[in-house]
């Protein structure tokens, strides 16, 4: 499937697309999101089946406001809090399902809680609404792989399973968003670090707790090996080897190298992660080592990505 430009033409298409129960692929400031209508089981069916992704593994339904949210999920004063700050944006908030919540069970992957989040990307916010239904839409990619920030990216990965792709040019952020549930006695517990850095969480919230990994997620992320290119990475590395692709941050590496931000600035660098392990992974390389990255703000979102690539490998 080749991605078309974002018009009023092609925004329908993919509108009725979903509307019919078939899957598009939308752009998001985050990464790209392959979409589906989360009231409809059998669109949600497609999403797994087109990525290859575990059942157990619960979706994010995406929302246009704290209005919509409150009709699938109860929302304690903390969870509204958050999102009066940081909707519409990058962060994704895990609550109990209301029991007269239409988003189906199976993007809950059957679990008494639902993952919602309102997007700010103007062309998601425009498909939810020409829509008209909640967007399940994890991202673009067959499930464990590199997550795609241009939709040439969910292109390469998922071909002609789709009926739309809709191409707004590379992702702001590059990053997918934080996740955070809040449970109805109001504890906060970090999910998967995102775009939206825990201080930020902090500074609305108060503590955060923390989920370590699980191969039975409570939220989509939680994989203990995810986010993998076909090359093994080899962390914290100075350094590439014989042989190696090198991934940089900061100081520049070895010719043939890519660097994340020569500036050591940690937004460029989340925005340059998928797309730069991507075109390293290209180069047939057996190993990417990635130079060391600060686990300060963004960081802790990027060391996560990192990790769960070379879990396993």
């Amino acid at each position: 499937m080749k991605p078309v430009a974002v018009n009023a033409a092609s925004l329908e298409r993919a509108a009725a697309a979903v509307r019919e129960g078939n899957l598009v692929v939308m752009p998001t400031e985050t990464v790209y999101g392959l979409a589906g209508d989360a009231t409809n089981p059998a669109a949600v069916a497609r999403i797994y089946a087109a990525k290859g992704r575990p059942k157990f593994n619960p979706l994010i339904s995406h929302i246009l406001d704290l209005n919509q949210a409150e009709r699938h999920a109860h929302l304690h004063p903390v969870a509204r809090s958050l999102a009066e700050r940081f909707w519409p944006g990058a962060l994704t908030l895990v609550a109990p399902r209301r029991a007269d919540s239409d988003i189906a069970e199976l993007a809950c992957a059957g679990l008494p809680s639902v993952a919602l989040r309102a997007p700010a990307h103007p062309v998601a916010r425009a498909l939810i609404g020409a829509a008209g239904v909640p967007l399940a839409a994890p991202s673009a990619n067959r499930s464990g792989r590199l997550s795609p920030t241009h939709a040439s990216h969910a292109a390469e990965d998922l071909g002609e399973e789709i009926s739309v792709i809709l191409d707004a040019g590379s992702c702001p952020l590059g990053l997918e968003s934080t996740v955070v549930s809040v449970s109805a006695d109001g504890v906060v517990t970090m999910l998967r670090p995102g775009a939206i850095a825990r201080a930020d969480i902090e500074s609305v919230a108060g503590p955060v707790f923390d989920a370590g990994a699980s191969n039975a997620p409570t939220s989509p992320g939680m994989m203990e090996s995810h986010y993998a290119p076909r090359a093994r990475l080899r962390l914290n590395a100075t350094t590439a080897g014989a042989g190696e692709s090198y991934l940089a941050f900061g100081a520049a590496g070895p010719p043939g190298a890519l660097n994340l931000s020569p500036q050591r600035d940690l937004i460029e660098a989340a925005a340059n992660l998928f797309a730069f392990l991507r075109q390293l992974d290209a180069t047939g390389a057996k190993v990417i080592a990635v130079a060391p990255i600060p686990r300060e703000g963004l960081g802790e979102a990027i060391n996560d990505r990192l990790a769960r690539a070379a879990a396993g490998r």
